[in-house]
């Protein structure tokens, strides 16, 4: 779990939301509290208390030369205590997210320098569990939407809560 003052950059997908209700019904649980469908572009960020304007300008400024993206995810893939739907339209925004601060691996270098885009539906559960998640969301694919901003939020002890939105606007 993350600790209070973790910050992340991450690219909202309200149309995904269907997929994480699902995966809430058949246990809460497997579901990140307070953060709405994303994919997300770099976790951990940079620590909440070290936010400044000229991070939040070099946020706004990347966003500001991206353009909007239309998003299909047509698929679930389960893994081990994971499923995921790709979300391979995002991968050249959270590319461009990752090679703008190097020296912030994403999810601390755990996947690789270039983890694939992906909506999180699930974390932990057994993999009967995630089977049953994968059945449940499979009737829902396609999902289609439009990718229009990067956020960034930090845990607080109340919750994720958003910092900044910077709306795409290439």
């Amino acid at each position: 779990m993350p600790e209070t003052g973790t910050t992340a950059l991450v690219i909202l997908l309200p149309a995904a939301e269907p997929a994480l209700a699902a995966a809430r019904r058949i246990d809460p649980g497997l579901v990140r509290p307070g953060l709405p469908a994303h994919v997300t572009a770099l976790y951990p960020f940079l620590p909440d208390a070290s936010l400044n304007d000229e991070v939040l300008a070099a946020v706004r400024s990347l966003a500001a030369g991206v353009s909007p993206v239309s998003v299909e995810l047509s698929e679930i893939l389960v893994a081990p205590g994971f499923s995921a739907l790709p979300a391979p339209s995002l991968q050249g925004i959270t590319d461009a997210v990752c090679a703008r601060w190097p020296d912030v691996p994403p999810y601390r270098g755990r996947f690789g320098h270039r983890p694939p885009a992906h909506v999180t539906v699930a974390m932990g559960g057994d993999d009967e569990t995630l089977a049953r998640v994968a059945d449940e969301v499979r009737p829902l694919l396609p999902v289609t939407g439009r990718a229009e901003a990067l956020q960034l939020v930090a845990l607080t002890e109340h919750g994720w809560e958003p910092r900044l939105e910077a709306p795409f606007g290439g």
